[in-house]
């Protein structure tokens, strides 16, 4: 005996908001592993924000900060983290 119509959306609805928790649960992990991790870096005293490159105007009321050479920075070391990962998971 199958399942009716109203049984079967109330499964599908089931599975979807246990998944979509799932997947905030998992955001919400890794956010805090990024905030301590820039968190420890700060007191390091590493110049990260503030390399050469970073691109800073500061104007009479107002300020526009892109750190472009840091987003460079930590796009190779993100890329070469994955691909370490990628390549012993196999």
């Amino acid at each position: 005996m199958g399942l009716g119509p109203r049984a079967l959306e109330i499964l599908i609805y089931t599975r979807i908001m246990t998944e979509i928790g799932k997947l905030l649960v998992g955001l919400g992990i890794v956010l805090i592993l990024i905030g301590g991790i820039m968190l420890m870096l700060g007191r390091t005293g590493l110049p990260i924000g503030r390399l050469p490159g970073d691109i800073i105007y500061r104007g009479k009321n107002t300020t526009f900060y892109f750190p472009l050479a840091t987003s460079i920075l930590l796009s190779v070391a993100l890329s070469v983290v994955m691909y370490l990962i990628t390549r012993f998971k196999r």
